[in-house]
């Protein structure tokens, strides 16, 4: 990278640094938004013992789920999990350490790990296995669970549109997850759809800044519809 210019023009250059047992978070919902070509060469290099962090697992041949096939992944913190078989086999048979985490509570703890925040108070969980083992505080009459923020080593992005400097777009449902990732992150590396110079995108715009941004690279999407739903004939 030359100064400002994020832009990388490999996926060993995108993933370089990336080794066994790091932490590394993924963006997107469902199979909406995720960084595919990151994933996709993070089974090629053959990186195992890593923990993820991504709101789901992919489905069992694509997404994260090609990691959990081959093995690379030995923990796993998630909200859903439901689209993955190669997941329950694995979790049901003690391969896999799972940390399910409520889907709120999850945004929030990558959301306060970006910003400096060690750990936060949340009502959502009291009372359950989810608060086992944590500190729990009574506030103004209602109970509450202390949660520790989540910091990765890499955080691998999916953003729709880029300029060189880095700053980022998402696109719809896109936006889930990936920009707080983008900020919780060592080393943020982004795969987008397009990337435009310095000045073409509207300033108003950008939903993250490329002072997060550590890496950037232009991919072609597969872009698989996770459960496709169609109206039938007429």
């Amino acid at each position: 990278m030359a100064g400002f210019n994020k832009v990388v023009h490999s996926y060993e250059e995108a993933l370089a640094g990336l080794s066994n047992d790091m932490t590394i978070m993924v963006g997107g919902f469902g199979l909406c938004g995720i960084p595919e070509g990151l994933i996709n060469h993070m089974v090629t290099m053959g990186v195992s013992g890593l923990t993820a962090i991504s709101n789901n697992a992919g489905v069992d041949d694509f997404g994260l789920g090609l990691l959990l096939q081959q093995r690379q992944i030995s923990t796993m913190i998630a909200s859903y999990v439901g689209e993955n078989a190669t997941f329950e086999q694995q979790m049901l048979s003690g391969e896999l350490n799972v940390i399910l985490t409520p889907q709120g509570t999850l945004a929030e703890k990558i959301r306060a790990g970006g910003a400096g925040i060690p750990a936060f108070f949340t009502a959502t969980g009291y009372g359950t296995p989810v608060a086992e083992g944590k500190e729990t505080r009574e506030i103004k009459g209602r109970n509450y669970v202390l949660e520790e923020s989540l910091t990765a080593d890499f955080a691998l992005v999916r953003a729709w549109k880029a300029d060189t400097m880095g700053n980022l777009v998402f696109r719809k449902t896109a936006a889930n997850f990936n920009p707080m990732m983008a900020t919780a992150g060592k080393i943020t590396v982004v795969e987008v759809e397009e990337i435009v110079q310095p000045g073409e995108l509207d300033p108003n715009h950008i939903h993250t800044p490329g002072i997060y941004v550590d890496r950037l690279i232009k991919a072609n999407f597969e872009k698989r519809i996770e459960q496709r739903t169609v109206k039938a004939a007429e």
